[in-house]
């Protein structure tokens, strides 16, 4: 039992390490009580997987468990990305396990559960699993294994969702890096089956993701880079591992921000489809998106950073759009989980009917919004976790950073100091797995970031 430990969102570890099978039949077991505590037995549970190396073999491995305590189980006939399975959780009113590191490293795999409602889990629930270690269920009847095919269910909605004529009429060069992740065979499909062309790259599963990460930021892009930047007027979207992040760089070649694409979404979404209701971002999201629902009219509410805070608020609150500065988001109607594959889509859907390229976009968002944020992280390691409470007090207590007063202070997640610019914050908050300090800077201003930096050394 080694080795198992559930983070922010599911278990992960190393294959062949302690992601073994062992472990795999010990957190499939606990899954099945928890389940069956909770719902039943005749509770049917779906199980998928993303193409990392053995994800399809200790999947199956689950489905048997599973199917051993005597429950349904519905198995992915392929690889499947995350939203799609917490899709068919909600309207199948199933609970999901899909098998995912998400954007870990390849040598990485890990243990998601996804309850009914189709958002990750919260740490009240995974509490319980983790208390379900060792512990045994009766089988009351002889379950099974269903083999499925879940993407027709999930098309049907993302058509529903997205005008895809609108697109179509845009006329915009596209080129869709698959990462070799699991968008590969759904992204694409939607775009074909409605008629839009597009160009790609990286078009297989890899379980070694081409030598690279599966994570959607420009070092990891570097060939869609340059092929947008080779050809004229090409937009270019990837997904993460599983793709439930999202990617995307505009005409000239640059990435375009999570922060500004929830931005550019919730003007979208507000402006042409009618949407109403709130704003969820995250306390590491931009100052830029308070000011544009300020501008709106919309509330904000603010979570702590991990989509599963996200997804309870959106559970509570039905907003407009809920998203994170680390790629993920969904919107109103959809599901309480990211899904990069819709986040892609509606970035085409907002340049569709604006009838403009994404650097337009940007360039009107900033206008509107009367500067633009730059964004930072850096990442402190420490000697071990007793070492972050007395750092996390000491910057509580700071008045002034980088020679500049601090106007207001919020600890729901970690620290984090507004400056008195207006401009300018810092969080400093925990990572939930290591004695690691996070640390999200914000300004307006490069030299700000420099100087904060400098301060914090």
């Amino acid at each position: 039992m080694s080795g198992i430990k559930f983070g922010t969102d599911g278990w992960r570890a190393v294959v062949g390490k302690d992601f073994n099978a062992e472990n795999v039949e010990i957190v499939s077991k606990a899954i099945g009580k928890y389940v069956f505590d909770n719902y039943g037995i005749y509770k049917t549970i779906i199980v998928g997987y993303d193409p990392r190396n053995m994800a399809r073999e200790f999947s199956m491995q689950c489905a048997e468990v599973l199917k051993n305590m005597g429950f349904k189980v519905l198995y992915s006939d392929k690889v499947i990305p995350t939203p799609v399975l917490a899709f068919n959780a909600k309207v199948l009113d199933a609970c999901a396990v899909m098998f995912t590191a998400s954007h870990n490293p390849p040598e990485y795999l890990g243990i998601k559960f996804i309850p009914d409602y189709a958002g990750p889990a919260t740490s009240e629930i995974t509490d319980e699993i983790v208390s379900n270690f060792g512990k045994e269920s009766p089988a009351c009847v002889k379950g099974n294994i269903v083999v499925t095919d879940f993407s027709a269910s999930y098309f049907k909605r993302i058509k529903e969702i997205i005008d895809f004529g609108k697109i179509k009429d845009l006329k915009k060069r596209i080129i869709f890096d698959g990462l070799y992740a699991a968008s590969i065979g759904y992204f694409d499909k939607l775009l074909s089956d409605n008629g839009i062309e597009y160009d790609s790259i990286h078009m297989y599963h890899d379980p070694a993701f081409g030598g690279g990460m599966p994570e959607p930021k420009p070092k990891f892009m570097t060939e869609m880079i340059d092929y947008v930047k080779s050809h004229d007027g090409y937009t270019g979207f990837a997904n993460d591992g599983d793709s439930d992040r999202f990617g995307v760089v505009n005409e000239n070649g640059e990435y375009v921000t999570p922060n500004e694409i929830i931005a550019i979404l919730l003007m979208h979404l507000k402006k042409h489809k009618n949407y109403s209701g709130v704003l969820v971002k995250t306390v590491g999201g931009s100052l830029m998106l308070d000011i544009i629902a300020q501008k709106l009219g919309v509330e904000v509410i603010e979570t702590s950073v991990g989509f599963k805070h996200v997804g309870e608020a959106m559970r509570k609150y039905n907003p407009i759009i809920a998203g994170e500065e680390s790629g993920g988001l969904s919107i109103q109607g959809h599901i309480p989980e990211k899904d990069g594959i819709l986040a892609n889509l509606l970035v085409l859907e907002a340049m569709a009917y604006e009838g403009k390229s994404l650097v337009q976009l940007q360039k009107e968002l900033h206008d509107f919004v009367g500067c633009t944020f730059i964004n930072t992280r850096v990442d402190k390691k420490l000697e071990n976790v007793e070492e972050i409470k007395p750092v996390l007090e000491k910057f509580s207590k700071l008045e002034k950073v980088a020679g500049m007063k601090v106007s207001k202070k919020d600890f729901k997640d970690g620290v984090k100091l507004y400056l008195e610019d207006n401009k300018t914050w810092i969080l400093v908050r925990p990572s939930g797995t290591e004695p690691l300090l996070r640390i999200y800077i914000e300004s307006n201003i490069q030299d700000k970031i420099d100087e904060i930096i400098s301060f914090v050394k």
